[in-house]
C-alpha cells in the first residue's frame, strides 16, 4: 500500500496537460528499473512494456498518462500540481483520471511478471483527452493486442463500496450542421432565406431522430442525441445568412443516428467533427473470468459484490476494440470524480484495482 500510495503521488504530481513527455519519462524509467520487460517508447511518446512477448495471447493493463488542464487551486505558483492526502483519498489533477490506475497497472505488472506463462503487456498512451491520439497512432504503427483491460473508472456504477467490470461503453460522435442562406435587411425578410429558420427546420430532425440500442452481453445499451449549441445572426435587423448548430451523440456498439437526413433541408451541410467509437467486450468467458476474480479479490477484502456494468463515456477502449482487441473496463474512479477541480481518488479502491490487476495478470 505504501508503495502504491507513493507511486501514484509521484505520477500524479508531474504536470502532464500541455506535455505528457516528463510523465512519459517516469514510467519508462521506472519500468527499465523495476523489470525486466522489453520497453519501447514510440515517437507519439506511449510507453509500452512486454513479457513473454508472442508466446500465447496477449493481454494488456492500459491506460493514459495525459490529463486535462488543471484548476488554479491544483496548480502551485510555479505551474506544479498540488497533491494532497486526506481521509484515505490522494488529491490532484490526474489522480483519478487516470495517474492513479496506470501507476496499479505498473506494480501488478511488475508483481506478475515472473508468474505470467503468456505474454502480457502494460501500455500507457498519450493523448486521451483530445480524442484517443496516442493509440491511434499506436495502433497504425502496428501494436496489436488480443485482450486488455483498460483502467478508466468503473468503482461504485452498480452500488456503492465496489469496483465494477465494464463489458461495454458508448461512444461519442460531435458533429455540426452549417447551415447557409441569404441575407437581406430585415424590414423586407422576403427578399432573404433566413439561415436560422432553416437551422430550426434541421434541429427538428435530430429531435426526431431515433438512436440505436444494441445488447453486449446481456446488457442493453442505449445512445442518445442532443442539440447543445447554436450560433446565428449578425445584427437585429438582418435576416441572417448563417448559422451553426453544435449536435452531441453518444452512439453505441454497431450503430448510429441517420443525421444525413438533416441535408435534405436547403442550405444544410452535416460535418462530422469527431467520432469517438464505443466498445463491446466480445468474450463473455474473458468477462467472467474477470468478474470472477475481481469478486474474489472484493471478498478478501470485505467489500461488496462488483457486477458487469455499461460506462457512459468513451474510452481508448473504443479505438482498441475497433481494430480487434477483446477490451473490459475496470479501474478506481468514481462517477463524477474526473476533470474536476476537487479531482481524487481513494488509495483503498486503487489497492483492490491492483490487486485484481496482478491476480489477473499472474494467471494468464
Amino acid at each position: 500500500m505504501d508503495e502504491l500510495d507513493a507511486l501514484t503521488t509521484d505520477l500524479v504530481s508531474i504536470p502532464s496537460h500541455e506535455d505528457e513527455t516528463a510523465a512519459g519519462d517516469f514510467i519508462e524509467t521506472w519500468l527499465r528499473d523495476e523489470t525486466d520487460a522489453d520497453v519501447t517508447r514510440d515517437d507519439a511518446g506511449n510507453v509500452v512494456a512486454r513479457v513473454n512477448a508472442g508466446v500465447g495471447e496477449s493481454l494488456a493493463l492500459v491506460g493514459h498518462h495525459d490529463v486535462v488542464p488543471p484548476a488554479p487551486r491544483q496548480l502551485t505558483g510555479d505551474g506544479d500540481y498540488v497533491v494532497e492526502s486526506d481521509g484515505g483519498r490522494l488529491y490532484g489533477r490526474g489522480s483519478a483520471d487516470m495517474k492513479g490506475a496506470v501507476a496499479a497497472s505498473m506494480l501488478a505488472f511488475r508483481d506478475a511478471a515472473e508468474s505470467a506463462t503468456n505474454e502480457v503487456v502494460f501500455a500507457s498512451f498519450v493523448g486521451e483527452e483530445i480524442g484517443g491520439t496516442g493509440v491511434r497512432a499506436a495502433l497504425d504503427a502496428g501494436l496489436s493486442l488480443d485482450y486488455a483491460i483498460v483502467a478508466e473508472g468503473s468503482t461504485n456504477y452498480s452500488g456503492p463500496d465496489r469496483t465494477d467490470v465494464v463489458v461495454a461503453h458508448r461512444g461519442r460522435r460531435a458533429s455540426t450542421l452549417v447551415v447557409s442562406g441569404t441575407a437581406c435587411h430585415a424590414s423586407e425578410p422576403e427578399r432573404g432565406e433566413n439561415a436560422v429558420y432553416r437551422a430550426c427546420d434541421a434541429v427538428d430532425i435530430v429531435r426526431e431522430s431515433t438512436f440505436p440500442e444494441t445488447e453486449v452481453l446481456g446488457h442493453t445499451v442505449s445512445g442518445s442525441i442532443a442539440v447543445t449549441e447554436i450560433d446565428g445572426g449578425s445584427a437585429w435587423n438582418v435576416i441572417p445568412d448563417h448559422c451553426e448548430v453544435t449536435i452531441d451523440e453518444r452512439t453505441v456498439p454497431g450503430g448510429y443516428a441517420d443525421l444525413s437526413q438533416t441535408e435534405t433541408i436547403d442550405g444544410v451541410e452535416w460535418v462530422v467533427e469527431q467520432d469517438l467509437p464505443p466498445m463491446a467486450c466480445d468474450d463473455a468467458e474473458f468477462a467472467d473470468s474477470v468478474l470472477e476474480t475481481a469478486r474474489r479479490v472484493h471478498e478478501q477484502r470485505g467489500d461488496s459484490t462488483p457486477e458487469q456494468v455499461t460506462k457512459p463515456h468513451a474510452t481508448d477502449a473504443g479505438w482498441l476494440a475497433q481494430e480487434g482487441t477483446t477490451c473490459l473496463v475496470y479501474g478506481a474512479s468514481e462517477p463524477g470524480e474526473a476533470h474536476t477541480k476537487n479531482e481524487s481518488v481513494s488509495l483503498d479502491v486503487l489497492e483492490r484495482c491492483y490487486e485484481t490487476y496482478r491476480e489477473v495478470a499472474a494467471e494468464w
